[in-house]
């Protein structure tokens, strides 16, 4: 099944169904960008809107790109504003937004599924203005080293999502490539994470400005 298949699947029951990873998501999200403003923000799979709403709040204007129509579906119906824009798009092809237009990119929950990450921090040190920032928030590697994979059940099925392992190397390699720099990384747990590895990894990238 196809990734964007397999979320249209999900996206009825995904707001709804036991998630700590989406959860901690959320949370992490809050905690790294709350208190800023941002003029324009480019959310690159937005999912059912999770965070959009979040992101309406600290900037003018999101711009939420997916994959999945049926994830989309759900995040239109729960958005009621002039100031998002929910759009189907494949966030490893060229972006549907002009050069230096965007103030944040965000990336939640999303890299695991995309095989190549260079494309998605191209595309992202593009559309960000100098000086604009990048936050990727995704499903530490050292989760995935022991097995853990999106999934979700149907029907008394487990679906797993088609996923594959990048390594914390990696999202750096790709961002200083693309030429954005590392302003902050964390790692997190969930409350219920006790002497686990951690949940999920976030980066803080930034587009240097021009001298």
């Amino acid at each position: 099944m196809r990734v964007q298949d397999a979320y249209t699947d999900w996206s009825a029951t995904y707001d709804f169904d036991r998630n700590l990873t989406r959860d901690l998501d959320q949370f992490v999200t809050k905690e790294v960008l709350g208190g800023r403003r941002f003029q324009t923000v480019l959310e690159a799979g937005c999912g059912t809107g999770k965070n959009t709403s979040f992101f309406a709040g600290l900037s003018d204007y999101v711009w939420a790109l997916d994959l999945s129509v049926g994830m989309l579906t759900q995040a239109k119906a729960k958005l009621y504003s002039h100031r998002v824009l929910l759009t189907v798009a494949d966030i490893t092809k060229p972006w549907p937004c002009k050069a230096g237009s965007v103030q944040l990119v965000t990336c939640n929950l999303v890299l695991e599924h995309i095989q190549e990450l260079r494309p998605v921090f191209v595309e992202a040190h593009r559309a960000l203005a100098p000086g604009g920032q990048f936050l990727v928030s995704e499903l530490h590697p050292f989760r995935q080293y022991q097995g853990t994979q999106a999934n979700f059940q149907r029907h008394d099925k487990r679906i797993e999502i088609a996923a594959f392992i990048h390594h914390l190397s990696d999202f750096t390699n790709a961002a200083a490539q693309s030429g954005l720099s590392l302003q902050r990384f964390q790692e997190w747990w969930h409350e219920t994470d006790q002497n686990k590895p951690p949940r999920i990894v976030s980066f803080l990238f930034e587009k240097l400005r021009k001298d």
